[in-house]
């Protein structure tokens, strides 16, 4: 579903935002529309219906939700940003910054923000990108710091070959399908892949975190996805207050 709405002032920042929950997202818009810089331009609740609303209101910046069903949305934001160089992205997530903040800049995200951080950091992060900037918590900020102090992580050993963090984009995208109860097939549906490929990306899933058997990496997968995805609640919707259609591949 993607909604184009009427074009704001010239002089305010369009603003696109794509998320799965409507009434979160119905909330987000709201609140950017009461800003006196900022207007939306558009919304859009899935990956194929992102064109859409790009193509009917021309945002100078996307505020791109992390989870849009099973699409792979970090490969969505490579995509976006080989197509649309000049667009800003900010992603807006629930998923555990200390994993994926990283994960969505190297991509080519402009920033990544909480989706519980306070209203008004919402409102910083965007100011901050619409000047030239890139947006991420302090705690991201140090972590990044003292990641550059130390030595390049290829000296060391592997000892912690066993992490989640460790595991690459597309591993992290497979192993959170999978601790949504999607199978192989399903997967390799969705991801528009072949089985194999799937089953070789499991298989280095399970290397990589010393597990030996199928059912351990379902069972980790799930339990993982439990702890970090929750289904979204009710009180935090208000927080703020397929047929492929795209050009290029969003999955």
């Amino acid at each position: 579903m993607a909604n184009i709405i009427g074009q704001p002032h010239i002089a305010e920042t369009r603003i696109l935002v794509v998320y799965e929950h409507p009434l979160f997202r119905h909330g987000v818009m709201d609140f950017i529309n009461g800003q006196i810089d900022m207007a939306v331009c558009g919304s859009a609740d899935s990956i194929p219906s992102v064109q859409m609303a790009l193509t009917g209101c021309k945002p100078d910046l996307i505020l791109l939700g992390l989870r849009l069903g099973t699409g792979d949305t970090l490969e969505f934001i490579k995509a976006l940003r080989a197509h649309y160089p000049k667009l800003l992205i900010l992603v807006f997530s629930q998923f555990e910054e200390t994993i994926f903040a990283e994960r969505a800049v190297r991509a080519g995200a402009n920033g990544y923000l909480m989706k519980y951080a306070p209203n008004e950091e919402l409102l910083t992060a965007i100011r901050e990108i619409v000047h030239g900037g890139i947006y991420v918590s302090r705690k991201i900020g140090l972590l990044a710091f003292q990641k550059s102090l130390e030595t390049p992580r290829q000296n060391y050993p592997q000892e912690n070959v066993g992490d989640i963090e460790n595991l690459s984009d597309r591993e992290m995208h497979v192993f959170r399908l999978l601790g949504s109860g999607l199978g192989t097939k399903k997967i390799a549906e969705a991801l528009n892949l072949s089985v194999k490929t799937i089953e070789s990306h499991r298989e280095n899933i399970k290397r990589r975190l010393g597990l030996r058997s199928g059912v351990e990496l379902t069972g980790l997968a799930t339990a993982w996805v439990m702890e970090n995805f929750p289904p979204p609640q009710k009180s935090e919707i208000s927080v703020v207050k397929k047929k492929k259609v795209l050009p290029f591949r969003a999955a």
